[in-house]
């Protein structure tokens, strides 16, 4: 394609590139650069794209396109645009033929439940016979292949690319977790959603977006339409304030949901045990019968948050049962862990103080006797929440173990007194050590017969990021060698 054709419906300010200049690429990362590629120079947090030129040119760059005025060496091969991210993802539809427009997309935002909702309405899906990717915090998954998810949501060019691979496996849709990051960076800019979904709004994130207000009209931006029109239906969880605030919107549809019993989607009757749940659903499509492995009233949130979208698509009340009852387990998310021990043991990917509360409240509707948690805390992140996590592990366990998460750059043991402060305030009995799988080992000896383990902050992560960089680290592996090496298992 002509340079003067992929930038005619672009937001430039000034190009000094020749429009007759073939492109038959578009990247952001240098590394992805080859002979005939546009590169687009983005700032991000951690890392300037604009101190990649050199090696990009290198690579056979044609030319590059930045928020910056072009520097005088290269003034003949430099686009200047208003927005960056905006620019990437309108070129990057028109180079790829807009594969976005072949796929149902399906969003899913919020601080809690993002990643078992998208599993959930997969399920709904491939009940229904509808092939779908899904793309999220654990991974990438589009046309039966799979992907470690570097971020919850690409930036829109990748998106594009895993669009394209989708819809030549015969995909029809696209279940997303859309971050708050990524709608604040607009990584999914002119994307519409046939169907946009709000779980509920907790702590999280304020390191980057400052306070809550800001925080909320980040996820606030999928539901007026980013770059396109809003979403065809809106889908809210009205037991949260904040989903209340969604509703004054002009959608075309939405719909409710909640546990209270004043939304539209909403339980009549549930009961719940230690191999799942069942419940009656009210919807505006009729009752449904739910019977699902997913375990307490946060996942029964991602449940009807899923049925919500399942109905909003038009899909069969038998089909939405049969979706819901065929997800297993969604990995990292109350993950079992079970060697033959006389007590339950679960993995869980909460790391955040609510999180972490609907986890050990789920924990306690099923544990016979005590109830004990391992968490840390993460570094580089929001400072204010450490202290709250640890009262919120301290007020609904019986025994907690204090440990390091993903320290990053900062001193573990100076992380772990930040949390120690709201732990302590409750009395209940805990250890603190800073190495994780000795903290693991500790916690699972502490536990008898009819006690529960929650090991949470770290679910699917296969990794521990620490002041030197990544090492090899699952809770679930570590959990599972140490079960093993106190005779269970054999």
């Amino acid at each position: 394609m002509k340079l003067g054709d992929l930038l005619h419906d672009l937001p430039v300010l000034h190009s000094g590139a020749d429009a007759a200049l073939e492109i038959s690429s578009l990247a952001y990362n240098s590394r992805e650069v080859r002979p005939g590629t546009l590169f687009f120079a983005i700032r991000g947090e951690k890392a300037d794209g604009h101190a990649y030129i050199p090696q990009a040119m290198e690579r056979g760059a044609v030319a590059v396109v930045s928020e910056q005025a072009a520097s005088p060496e290269l003034a003949g091969r430099w686009i200047q645009v208003a927005a960056i991210r905006r620019a990437l993802a309108d070129a990057g539809r028109i180079l790829l033929n807009h594969p976005e427009q072949s796929l149902q997309l399906i969003g899913i935002t919020g601080t809690n439940g993002k990643t078992t909702t998208t599993y959930l309405v997969e399920s709904v899906l491939a009940a229904a016979g509808i092939l779908s990717g899904v793309f999220g915090t654990i991974e990438y998954r589009m046309g039966g292949k799979t992907k470690v998810a570097n971020n919850t949501t690409p930036e829109s060019l990748d998106l594009l690319t895993y669009f394209g691979e989708l819809v030549k496996a015969g995909g029809k849709a696209a279940v997303l977790e859309v971050s708050s990051h990524a709608l604040a960076q607009e990584r999914v800019w002119g994307f519409h959603f046939a169907v946009a979904a709000f779980t509920n709004l907790t702590q999280d994130h304020l390191d980057y977006h400052k306070d809550f207000e800001h925080y909320f009209q980040a996820k606030r931006r999928l539901f007026e339409g980013l770059g396109a029109p809003p979403p065809n239906w809106a889908v809210i969880n009205t037991d949260d304030p904040w989903g209340a605030r969604l509703l004054d919107l002009p959608y075309p549809h939405h719909i409710t949901y909640g546990l209270d019993g004043k939304a539209q989607v909403t339980p009549t009757h549930v009961v719940s045990s230690a191999s799942g749940t069942e419940a009656a659903i009210e919807t505006p499509a009729g009752m449904l019968q739910i019977v699902s492995p997913l375990l307490g009233r946060a996942n029964l949130a991602n449940i009807l948050a899923a049925i919500s979208t399942g109905v909003a698509m038009g899909i069969a009340s038998t089909r939405i049962e049969e979706g819901i009852a065929n997800l297993q387990a969604v990995p990292g998310r109350f993950e079992r862990i079970d060697e033959g021990q006389p007590f339950l043991v679960v993995v869980d990917y909460a790391h955040t103080d609510d999180a972490l509360k609907n986890v050990l409240k789920t924990a306690r509707e099923i544990t016979r006797d005590r109830l004990i948690v391992l968490f840390g805390c993460g570094g580089e992140r929001d400072r204010s929440k450490r202290p709250r996590m640890g009262e919120a592990a301290g007020s609904l366990a019986d025994f907690v173990v204090l440990t390091s998460d993903n320290p990053r750059s900062e001193d573990p043991l100076l992380i772990m007194a930040d949390a120690l402060v709201g732990l302590q305030r409750t009395g209940t009995p805990y250890i603190a050590e800073v190495d994780r799988a000795l903290a693991i080992r500790k916690a699972l000896e502490e536990a008898r017969d009819g006690d529960m383990v929650v090991l949470a902050g770290k679910g699917h992560e296969t990794y521990q990021i620490l002041k030197d960089g990544k090492i090899d680290f699952d809770d679930r592996d570590v959990a599972r060698k140490v079960l093993r090496e106190m005779g269970y298992g054999k």
